[in-house]
């Protein structure tokens, strides 16, 4: 994504995607590591690191109708190779083959579907219409922004317009040579529980394991965690 929230240049379309945002995908292959999930993707160090673990968290994708066409029908299969890729639209698709899934009856269907496919892994998001939906039905736990240091002025913005606010809290940030990448987690629901201590750090290493590949660094700080409906939230300080 563009400083400017941008993920893809002007004139996006079948067989040129990113219109003339293409440079918002070089750190793919700008580096020297391997991915060890998609073949032929190089990245820096951090980046592959980064990339791998959120990668290999993901079990089914959910993308829109404008994502699937400019991006040629993921050549009639997925674009993640473990991933089952789901298709959110209101129109008939007789290019979809058996290895993809239409979803005609709105995105809380269709982050079920993808949800039973990824059989307790994560289940990817793509394209901004079909983010903003989800934002907007309260199904999502985590926003990951890949941001390149580039204002492209114009193009499909990520984030749609929203009924209100949405909080946020970033867990990692980290920055690579062409992009930095963003990890924060949506705050939500009302506190039922405080917990602090041992009790707390056992949470906050669920929760860092889950997002970074680690535990918590220990340090001084004091540890809350606040246990909510359906998710776990801590605060360190």
């Amino acid at each position: 994504m563009s400083v400017d929230g941008y993920i893809t240049g002007r004139d996006p379309g079948a067989g040129r995607g990113l219109g003339d945002g293409t440079m918002l995908f070089d750190w793919y292959f700008d580096g020297d590591t391997p991915s060890q999930v998609f073949d032929g993707f190089r990245l820096s160090g951090p980046s592959a690191r980064v990339f791998d673990a959120l990668a290999a968290r993901v079990g089914a994708i959910v993308a829109g109708r404008t994502t699937y066409e400019d991006s040629d029908h993921f050549g009639g299969g997925s674009p993640h190779p473990a991933a089952q890729p789901f298709v959110l639209s209101h129109r008939a698709a007789p290019e979809m083959t058996e290895r993809q899934t239409l979803v005609t009856t709105g995105i809380e269907d269709a982050m079920a579907a993808a949800r039973q496919a990824a059989d307790g892994k994560d289940v990817g998001l793509m394209g901004g219409g079909v983010a903003t939906e989800a934002l907007k039905a309260g199904l999502v736990d985590e926003v990951i922004l890949h941001q390149v240091p580039i204002l492209l002025g114009g193009g499909r913005p990520f984030f749609r317009a929203l009924p209100g606010h949405v909080r946020l809290r970033l867990v990692e940030a980290v920055p690579a040579p062409g992009v930095t990448h963003l990890q924060p987690i949506i705050v939500r629901g009302r506190v039922i529980e405080w917990l602090e201590g041992d009790t707390a750090w056992e949470i906050i290493d669920q929760i860092s394991t889950k997002y970074t590949g680690r535990p918590y660094p220990r340090g001084e700080e004091r540890v809350v965690a606040v246990v909510e409906p359906g998710r776990q939230t801590v605060g360190v300080g």
